[in-house]
């Protein structure tokens, strides 16, 4: 299957992307166009960002970084937080006039809309995956005590943060399959809190 979009030339077969796929990239696309067409007319004027006097040199070569101040920890700089909540305000009151979000937000649902499962990892006699029954922000690691046994909730991410935007991000089950050692994302950052689970299997305790 081959079309024309904005001059882009795409063949689904060449790629091999799922149909599901195609349509998200062609919804995303008509989105993105439309955004940065209005973006290019609009007057909104955006907040000032501070520059700091920052440069350093690698390998023979000066580099300025007036923007490093932003790399700290929105959770902890008020600046950096205030910057942020500034940015999003614009951004998203221009996003809010937008038509036909909602069309936009009830097709992407649907497809989304669906039981999703990791490939098992068996350690030990238990059996670990993570599972998402559709629309849950975060997937849900779960464990079994035998391959023919019933799953049972071992982390659930999706009660750590009311935006639902903490994560269980990278994690590992012991050989004998009696602990559990994990990391935690917040807000798609790319810090990680290092945490464990003990023999029970508990929700674990952040660290």
């Amino acid at each position: 299957m081959k079309f024309n979009l904005f001059g882009f030339r795409l063949s689904f077969q060449k790629i091999k992307i799922s149909m599901r796929r195609a349509a998200l990239f062609a919804i995303t696309l008509l989105f993105t166009t439309h955004f940065a067409s209005a973006c290019s007319e609009s007057t909104t004027n955006y907040p000032q960002t501070r520059r700091v006097n920052v440069v350093e040199e690698h390998f023979g070569q000066v580099i300025a970084d007036p923007y490093r101040w932003l790399e700290n920890d929105v959770r902890n700089d008020k600046e950096v937080a205030a910057w942020v909540e500034s940015q999003n305000k614009v951004t998203n009151n221009y996003l809010d006039k937008l038509p036909g979000r909602d069309i936009f937000k009830d097709r992407l649902k649907q497809l989304y809309n669906y039981e999703q499962f990791s490939i098992p990892v068996k350690q030990g006699e238990r059996y670990f995956y993570l599972y998402n029954s559709g629309l849950q922000n975060q997937p849900v690691l779960y464990v079994r005590d035998s391959v023919d046994g019933v799953g049972r909730v071992l982390i659930d991410p999706n009660r750590w943060a009311k935006d639902g935007a903490t994560a269980l991000a990278e994690w590992s089950a012991s050989d004998d399959g009696k602990r559990v050692v994990y990391a935690v994302q917040d807000g798609g950052s790319d810090w990680r809190t290092n945490s464990g689970t003990g023999r029970e299997h508990g929700q674990g305790t952040r660290r």
